[in-house]
């Protein structure tokens, strides 16, 4: 396998974290076309993100605030993905490791942080999983441990947060025709509490979060693959020294996505996407995904 090349079913190469910061307002993790068609035992995966975005609408219970806060970021992420065979089950163990850097700017304030955010650990076991008809059912559990850098005087503009998050998903794919398929995720989030948050070190706390992901993929060959993707998040209320922040998510984007092997153990990824509607949090206008995946 180290030497060959995967075929379209086996595409299952990692999940993209979104940024890391609190201010994004965002999926937890968001995942690409192919994570969860689940390849053999022993492959490896080297993964390599980076991400750039810049907002400048900001938006509070559906409309946009004028003069509102804009912030931009460069984020990467490190990971590694091993295969193996538990009790019949392919299972993925997992880490992933945020770095790279946000700006902040509001009311003519400007905030920067930089350095490693929250490591994440966890693994996707396939409860079904069927080579011939390229169906799968997963189940991932990750955990986000508070070990990134984090000053308090800078609330959310951090890349660690401060806090434990444990973070569930549960995906089905399935082929539609020979080169049209669907993956449908739904994700789940509990969020420990930050106790240092701000200045002065009040606590922060929020509700759970909940969404959906869904990826319509293109097979163009055993090569390359193009998919439109859509997530919406709802939820994760916060509240700060036991004020509620009103901030509840009900918020949508589209993505555009293009997977393709320019080696036979080295795949790279391009994404294009931007908010739809947006209830509370920034509005992206316009965000840009790499990927490059190594095969071992």
């Amino acid at each position: 396998m180290k030497n060959t090349l995967l075929k379209p079913a086996l595409l299952s190469l990692g999940l993209s974290c979104a940024a890391v910061s609190p201010l994004t307002q965002a999926a937890q993790v968001a995942t690409d076309p192919g994570d969860y068609s689940p390849l053999p035992a022993g492959i490896d995966l080297g993964i390599l993100y980076l991400q750039s975005f810049d907002n400048d609408e900001f938006y509070v219970n559906g409309q946009q605030v004028e003069n509102g806060p804009t912030l931009s970021a460069d984020i990467g992420l490190l990971r590694w993905v091993h295969y193996i065979e538990v009790g019949g089950f392919i299972v993925d163990p997992q880490v992933i490791l945020p770095f790279g850097q946000l700006k902040l700017n509001a009311g003519g304030a400007e905030v920067e942080a930089s350095g490693i955010g929250d490591p994440i650990l966890g693994a996707t076991i396939w409860l079904y999983n069927n080579p011939d008809t390229k169906q799968a059912f997963g189940v991932t559990g990750l955990v986000s441990l508070p070990l990134g850098s984090y000053d308090t005087e800078k609330g959310p503009v951090n890349l660690g947060e401060n806090r434990t998050k444990f973070i569930t998903q549960a995906a089905f794919v399935t082929p539609i025709t020979e080169q049209f398929s669907v993956h449908l995720i739904g994700e789940y989030t509990f969020f420990g509490d930050n106790d240092d948050f701000g200045a002065s070190g009040i606590t922060r706390e929020q509700d759970d979060q909940y969404g959906y992901q869904v990826h319509l993929n293109y097979h163009i060959s055993d090569t390359t693959t193009a998919s439109v993707n859509y997530y919406h998040d709802f939820g994760a209320e916060s509240e700060v020294a036991g004020v509620d922040q009103q901030d509840e998510l009900n918020n949508n984007r589209w993505q555009f996505t293009v997977q393709h092997f320019v080696q036979p153990d080295l795949q790279v990824q391009v994404q294009y996407g931007r908010s739809i509607s947006v209830e509370n949090g920034f509005f992206e206008n316009d965000r840009i995904n790499l990927r490059f995946v190594k095969v071992f």
